[in-house]
């Protein structure tokens, strides 16, 4: 039997594992209780958007791939400043992306905040000075609700922060991008705790 976009809460699913432990046991239990995530909107953010937020957006659009939820989850990027708009990200993190396989295409732009804190569900900071200035350019407490920091995310704690990486050497990037991957990969569970009772896509 095949189901498709069946409608669950979270009982319903847990009485599906109990039920069909056998069948169910070659899925991915996580992937299984997926929720669809239409619509959500996430937004990261670094001082220029050059290097942290376009390397944060290509590692989480690759890890969304991964898990089939690509067209679940949007994510973009922004900077706190317009200095580099409608440049490509720096060539350097590029390149260290391109090895790790993601792609960054994005283009450089500054956070808008009219529109941002309306369309985006999370907005994330790379770094303290990202949170002050993204929270001085919040509207309201609601807005504020809506920021957090990449780090926040982490799972190894090793960092309170995403460093930039701009003055310094292929090393400077390579672990900014160990770093980012380690925080996308709590995001992924944060996401997943935080929507769990939708629908899934499942084969029985």
């Amino acid at each position: 039997m095949v189901a498709q976009k069946l409608i669950f809460n979270s009982d319903d699913l847990d009485h599906l594992c109990m039920v069909y432990p056998k069948r169910i046991k070659t899925f991915d239990r996580i992937i299984l209780k997926q929720v669809s995530m239409i619509g959500k909107h996430l937004l990261f953010v670094c001082l220029g958007n050059i290097c942290r937020s376009p390397g944060a957006e290509a590692v989480m659009n690759g890890k969304l791939k991964t898990m089939g939820w690509e067209r679940k989850i949007h994510c973009d990027s922004a900077g706190i400043i317009g200095f580099h708009a409608g440049e490509p990200a720096d060539a350097r993190m590029r390149k260290q992306a391109f090895k790790r396989g993601y792609a960054i295409t994005s283009l450089s732009r500054q956070v808008k905040p009219d529109s941002d804190f309306d369309r985006f569900d999370m907005i994330i900071g790379m770094d303290d000075q990202n949170i002050k200035d993204l929270n001085a350019l919040a509207r309201s407490e609601d807005d504020r609700k809506k920021i957090f920091r990449m780090t926040d995310f982490s799972t190894q704690k090793i960092y309170n922060h995403i460093p930039d990486p701009y003055y310094t050497d292929k090393e400077g990037f390579e672990l900014v991008l160990d770093l980012l991957e380690d925080a996308c990969d709590g995001l992924m569970e944060h996401l997943k705790g935080e929507n769990r009772s939708e629908f899934v896509n499942a084969r029985f």
